[in-house]
């Protein structure tokens, strides 16, 4: 099967917040084809499936800082609500609530996405491990 959404693309919209990789929920609302606000609500309505360390909500300087980071993007900007953190569990929390194929095939991206992250730094650290030595 191929992949839905490119690696790369997937890639750049992972961030790193609270020392943990995160997908900002309108990033994820866009990958699934759904409005931001659709996304958010299924999450509310299944919110014992989503504890803080699966989703948080970003603090108002969180929230300006990221602006500012971003600019003005429309993806980020005119929001009445702050934005949803999501971590890599929270995103595979996020597949049993959104359940389109299309929301499949992106989560099965997005999943690889984390996992070759998460190879690229294993690598990385034996790297700099075999260096130092």
């Amino acid at each position: 099967m191929s992949d839905l959404v490119p690696l790369g693309l997937i890639e750049k919209k992972i961030f790193l917040l609270h020392g943990e990789k995160v997908m900002f929920d309108s990033d994820l609302a866009e990958l699934y084809g759904v409005e931001t606000k659709a996304l958010n609500r299924a999450v509310k309505r299944n919110a014992d499936r989503f504890p803080e360390d699966f989703v948080f909500q970003l603090s108002s300087e969180e929230y300006q800082i990221l602006r500012c980071q971003f600019g003005t993007s429309s993806s980020y900007g005119g929001r009445r609500f702050l934005p949803y953190a999501f971590t890599e569990q929270g995103v595979a929390m996020l597949s049993g609530v959104l359940k389109s194929k299309q929301a499949i095939a992106v989560h099965v991206s997005i999943i690889r996405t984390f996992a070759k992250l998460r190879q690229w730094v294993v690598s990385h650290q034996e790297l700099s491990q075999k260096l130092i030595s």
